[in-house]
């Protein structure tokens, strides 16, 4: 799905055909230069289609996206990152998150939900946030220096320490004050499943991306 990793050569139409079931217009989406940073943009109508057909006009160095705006698509990528979505069903506001271990330990989460309730008066009682796949505390092995940057969500097995990414961003969503009953995993682990997801850890810079969107109706 993306324009920039892996084997681009399909990707438009791959994006066409996933998206066109959902009555969404791959051209229309808003995509992100995403740089494992923390800043979040808001998405106005006039930056429709940024980034759908080419990566040279997406939002630069950006992880988060907002928006407020109906049939509007929000996009980001992923290979073992966590995507988080984010929906506020009362004030009809959303959000899309790229959440690498560097974006978490800058609490983009947190900067993302913050910039909701500023944008869109998002109370967290009412947010429901859903985790997409990604690597899993099963197989995302990391260095002792990840005790540095967390204090919640490692475990150490059979010598090897291993991250929960999922575990500090529900920790974190928790904290924020969304209920936990709001929170929706999907509990699948981009590692552990080669054959229907791309894993950076498993494959390497070059293996290709996964899209998440999300759109308000």
């Amino acid at each position: 799905m993306s324009l920039a990793h892996g084997d681009t050569r399909d990707s438009l139409s791959n994006r066409r055909d996933f998206l066109e079931g959902l009555g969404i217009d791959y051209r229309d989406l808003v995509c992100a230069r995403q740089a494992h940073l923390s800043h979040v943009q808001y998405i106005s109508a006039s930056d429709k289609g940024r980034g759908a057909l080419s990566e040279e006009d997406a939002f630069c160095n950006t992880d988060a996206l907002i928006t407020d705006n109906r049939r509007l698509p929000l996009a980001v990528f992923t290979a073992d990152c966590l995507p988080v979505f984010l929906y506020d069903p009362k004030n009809q506001g959303i959000g899309l998150v790229h959440a690498g271990w560097k974006g978490t330990k800058e609490k983009i989460l947190t900067k993302t939900v913050l910039l909701m309730q500023e944008l869109f008066s998002t109370r967290t009682k009412d947010l429901l946030v859903g985790f997409g796949p990604s690597i899993r505390q099963c197989c995302y092995a990391v260095g002792r220096e990840f005790f540095d940057f967390f204090s919640y969500g490692l475990t150490s097995r059979d010598g090897q320490l291993y991250l929960d990414l999922v575990g500090i961003n529900k920790k974190e969503a928790l904290d924020l004050g969304v209920d936990k009953t709001n929170i929706f995993d999907s509990s699948v682990c981009t590692y552990c499943n080669p054959k229907e997801f791309f894993s950076f850890r498993r494959e390497g810079p070059s293996c290709g991306r996964m899209m998440s969107v999300i759109m308000l109706k």
